[in-house]
């Protein structure tokens, strides 16, 4: 089967299980509508009585996602790809009001999270050959082209933003909007229908969810995608307006002599992460979940609860290289394993943050 054929399968799939426990109390007259944003299918389900109103804000969403897609693509021509040759040539560009929101709502994450989520490392990231839409093959970089855009030290921080004009002190900034893009497209989706007056809906990309309200007279009831294949490790109940929001490695990765090199870089040593295979949020807000969840995998194992903390964060699960699940008390309060017999460490992250 062709790599997008597979795609779409498997992320209909997860769709389907994700559908299939996310209500405790099934409604089946649910109105559902499923769209495609940053190659990942979107569903969104609202109750039924509320579709007249969920019809006249599709086509709003669904244009602003087109837009999102095209405009903030890291590699296909639009108005990001745009902005990274000024940048590269030491120009300034004007650009949007959506890219300059998303660009400030990066800046913000990349210093809440410490450094560890940096939008700014497009560079390192199609030198790994994650710019392009089939899977990379063949060996990794070498260490020096590796060691030499590390040293260029590319930051949000280095981008000067007057009004609606962008440069950059620093040539080597090159965007990517893949660690937190999803997060902005549903959270601005979400608001959407707000306005609209819906007041209950869930909205699925690909695993990830924003939850409005609730499912009935229940909590919204969501799955965590397990990290070893495209089955659920647990499942949470989520409060009205919070989103869950996983990253991982179990799709996007290269593989060469037997060794699996995930798609999740981190920017201190230009590699990819080795130590955690998936780590799962769930927060307020779906941009920072989605950062969040590519902070902590950087991390680490050692390092995950200081970067929850400096984030907010209390409701976090991790499962590191050999399987065990690391998470808070709160996250364990929540959460309800498929296997039980599993190790687990539980960290309480403003304890850590006190030390």
């Amino acid at each position: 089967m062709h790599s997008a054929a597979r795609f779409f399968a498997r992320a209909f799939l997860l769709i389907l299980i994700v559908s299939g426990i996310a209500a405790c109390d099934e409604r089946h007259d649910d109105a559902r509508y499923t769209l495609y944003v940053f190659g990942t299918l979107v569903e969104i389900a609202v109750p039924a009585a509320e579709k007249a109103r969920a019809d006249a804000a599709m086509p709003e969403i669904t244009a602003r996602f087109a837009e999102m897609h095209r405009d903030w693509h890291a590699w296909r021509p639009g108005e990001t790809t745009r902005l990274d040759k000024a940048i590269a040539e030491g120009r300034s560009m004007t650009v949007s009001p959506l890219l300059k929101d998303a660009l400030l709502r990066g800046r913000e994450l990349e210093e809440k999270s410490g450094g560890l989520f940096n939008p700014a490392i497009g560079k390192l990231i199609g030198l790994w050959g994650f710019h392009q839409d089939d899977r990379p093959v063949g060996p990794p970089p070498d260490d020096e082209a590796i060691a030499t855009l590390v040293a260029r030290h590319p930051s949000m921080a280095d981008l000067v933003i007057d009004g609606n004009e962008v440069s950059s002190t620093n040539p080597a900034v090159e965007l990517d909007f893949g660690g937190f893009a999803k997060g902005l497209a549903l959270d601005w989706a979400a608001e959407r229908l707000k306005e609209r007056g819906i007041p209950d809906a869930v909205l699925n990309a690909g695993g990830d969810v924003n939850v409005i309200g609730r499912h009935g007279k229940r909590r919204w009831h969501v799955a965590i995608r397990d990290p070893n294949g495209w089955g659920v490790l647990g499942a949470v109940k989520l409060e009205p307006d919070e989103v869950l929001y996983t990253s991982g490695n179990y799709y996007r990765y290269r593989e060469h002599d037997g060794v699996r090199y995930s798609h999740i870089i981190d920017p201190r040593s230009g590699r990819p992460v080795d130590h955690i295979v998936s780590a799962s949020v769930i927060a307020d807000n779906g941009a920072l979940a989605d950062a969040a969840a590519t902070a902590l995998s950087i991390a680490g194992p050692d390092g995950w609860q200081e970067t929850a903390r400096r984030m907010g964060l209390t409701l976090v699960l991790l499962v590191d290289a050999d399987g065990t699940i690391l998470m808070t008390p709160q996250m364990k309060e929540r959460v309800e394993l498929e296997e039980e017999d599993v190790k687990m460490v539980i960290e309480d992250v403003q304890q850590a943050g006190a030390n």
